[in-house]
């Protein structure tokens, strides 16, 4: 029984830190772009903006380049 005077008061520490935090989260634009990330991981990051066609067409032979005997 006296645990519970330490661990009441610790939990609901706890509980309000998590609260300031989702609030901070929210006030400083951290929900704004969800889908932003996602697309960012499939970014190469090299600038040239190619499409994924061209990355394809790179000096591979096709099966019309590929004569058959």
């Amino acid at each position: 029984m006296n645990t519970l005077i330490y661990l009441i008061p610790v939990a609901l520490s706890l509980g309000g830190l998590g609260l300031v935090a989702f609030l901070w989260a929210l006030k400083s634009g951290q929900y704004e772009d969800l889908d932003g990330a996602s697309w960012r991981v499939l970014d190469d990051g090299d600038g040239k903006g190619e499409s994924s066609q061209t990355l394809f067409d790179q000096d591979q032979p096709t099966e019309t380049d590929i004569a058959l005997d």
